[in-house]
């Protein structure tokens, strides 16, 4: 659909808030994505996932916006005709990795880690988790990953807790990145500058949307900025207490179909 007089731009995190953690989709989010697409409103996905995992969803969904944001912003593809699975790429953001992994690799001895380019595709060390990686995947040397443009850097640290992680990542002091901390001890880098909130408000100018008709959806750290960029930032009812402060609002649990219940409020 194309945007509707008075549409809204509606950016919607994808797991926790659109899918649950096993990936379930409820046939209630479908419906109420369909539907406020129908009704000419701009329903897009911001994620922090790949390009490649994230066009999928929305096969699954049934819509096809004009707009997509992936890895946490750096990453926004517009709809071709000409594209990869119906997608270009509209904006991307890279950058140097060397200063941050090998920050993080000295205060950090059991991580694992992964660099996607801005091709979408990872490079990763060891004892990576093969459910995070996407098609065209390749395990290599840490040495190996200094040497590509990221778009985005993840590092997994199965010894630590989540609270314990963040800690220790504050006590890095990095520089000149965005960083977000997921819901177990996962970190995701960004160009500096750059996450969901600067990518949706790319997509905001480029559709003329009014800054007073924006929605955003999430349930995690990394969509903190966008919550807070949103008119309306909603936070899912499972989200962690940092979250929620960050939101106008929340909505009952993924489990509980709270996207469902936020998206049928649209006008």
């Amino acid at each position: 659909m194309t945007l509707g007089p008075g549409g809204w731009l509606v950016g919607l995190d994808v797991d926790g808030t659109v899918l649950h953690e096993d990936g379930f989709l409820s046939d209630a989010v479908r419906r109420s994505v369909q539907h406020a697409d129908a009704r000419g409103h701009e329903v897009m996905l911001a994620t922090g996932r790949s390009a490649a995992s994230t066009i999928p969803v929305l096969t699954e969904l049934g819509v096809a916006p004009r707009f997509l944001v992936c890895s946490n912003g750096a990453v926004t593809l517009e709809r071709d005709g000409d594209g990869r699975e119906g997608y270009g790429r509209a904006r991307i953001e890279t950058f140097d990795p060397t200063e941050v992994l090998t920050t993080i690799s000295g205060a950090l001895s059991d991580a694992r880690y992964a660099v996607e380019d801005a091709e979408g595709r990872f490079r990763y060390t060891p004892r990576f988790p093969e459910s995070a990686m996407s098609p065209g995947s390749e395990e290599v040397p840490f040495e190996e990953l200094l040497t590509v443009r990221a778009t985005r850097v993840v590092v997994i640290s199965p010894s630590h807790a989540v609270e314990e992680f963040l800690g220790v990542v504050e006590q890095m002091g990095l520089q000149r990145v965005s960083y977000a901390i997921g819901w177990t001890a996962w970190l995701d880098i960004a160009p500096d500058g750059v996450n969901k909130a600067t990518a949706m408000e790319w997509v905001r100018s480029e559709l003329d949307v009014p800054a007073e008709r924006t929605m955003a959806v999430g349930d995690g750290r990394n969509d903190i900025d966008m919550l807070e960029w949103a008119a309306r930032g909603i936070a899912m009812g499972q989200a962690p207490s940092d979250v929620v402060a960050a939101a106008s609002e929340t909505t009952r649990p993924v489990r509980d179909d709270g996207l469902a219940r936020v998206l049928d409020t649209l006008p």
